[in-house]
């Protein structure tokens, strides 16, 4: 393994280029967003965790980690406390969607026909299906129909037993852990300097009923702007959720990008 950056935007043009031209390197690419985490952690959880995904997954299987798509799509009130909140900043989805289609023919160019996109945030699940969608269409159309895309979010690969060992008191659902103890186990592992868990506000899970209401009813969702309480979250969970996962991506990458 090279000692160079993991990260491509760190790298030289000729480096970068030597590296991917054969297409046999992946890229992968962190796509998060700018998104309120209640009050103990900052807004761009859903960058930092996907790029340290990324980095340690790039570490272990010689991959490039592409620099992140910093904002997503619009939070959603039943999964993110709602676009309504302060601070969340979030794109159209044609806007998402356009973008890593872009991006994906561009990486295509320059030769890369492996590529990993690390969900960070759970809104823009959709967007990036059509985004590889068009751009997969679009590439077979001038000729490259050899490019593989992985997608996946990490959360995805706790297992059940890690689950039960990491929410005794039972697991309120991955669409209420919104800033709850996933996330704030997380950082407390890997940016403890971001995290003030004194400020986290207990409450009960939140509960909505089985439709949505557009506009949205702010009252619907617990003001603090987290769905279930952070309280149970501390670093010792994060170290354990990050040897899962990254345990698990690495595995399904060696399966899909087989050397």
């Amino acid at each position: 393994m090279s000692e160079q950056s993991v990260f491509a935007a760190e790298l030289s043009w000729p480096d970068y280029d030597a590296r991917v031209r054969d297409g046999k390197v992946p890229i992968l690419l962190p796509i998060g967003s700018m998104e309120q985490h209640g009050h103990h952690m900052p807004m761009n959880v859903d960058v930092l965790l996907p790029v340290e995904f990324a980095r340690r997954v790039a570490m272990q299987t010689g991959a490039l980690v592409a620099p992140p798509f910093t904002y997503g799509y619009k939070s959603h009130q039943k999964s993110g406390g709602g676009n309504y909140l302060p601070g969340t900043t979030s794109l159209d989805g044609a806007t998402l969607v356009a973008a890593l289609r872009d991006v994906l023919k561009e990486f295509a160019r320059h030769g890369v026909r492996r590529i990993c996109l690390f969900n960070g945030h759970f809104e823009n699940s959709w967007f990036i299906i059509e985004g590889i969608d068009l751009a997969l269409r679009e590439l077979k159309w001038g000729g490259i129909d050899d490019m593989k895309v992985v997608v996946l979010s990490y959360w995805d690969f706790v297992d059940k037993d890690t689950i039960k060992r990491l929410y005794p008191k039972g697991f309120p659902g991955w669409e209420i852990e919104h800033g709850g103890v996933l996330e704030t186990s997380l950082m407390l592992a890997l940016h403890p300097e971001q995290v003030r868990l004194e400020r986290a506000i207990d409450h009960a899970p939140a509960s909505f009923p089985p439709y949505d209401v557009y506009p949205p009813k702010p009252e619907w969702a617990p003001a603090s702007g987290t769905l279930s309480s952070p309280k149970e979250a501390s670093a010792e969970k994060g170290e354990i959720l990050l040897q899962v996962c990254v345990d698990g991506i690495v595995k399904a990458l060696k399966t899909e990008f087989p050397n």
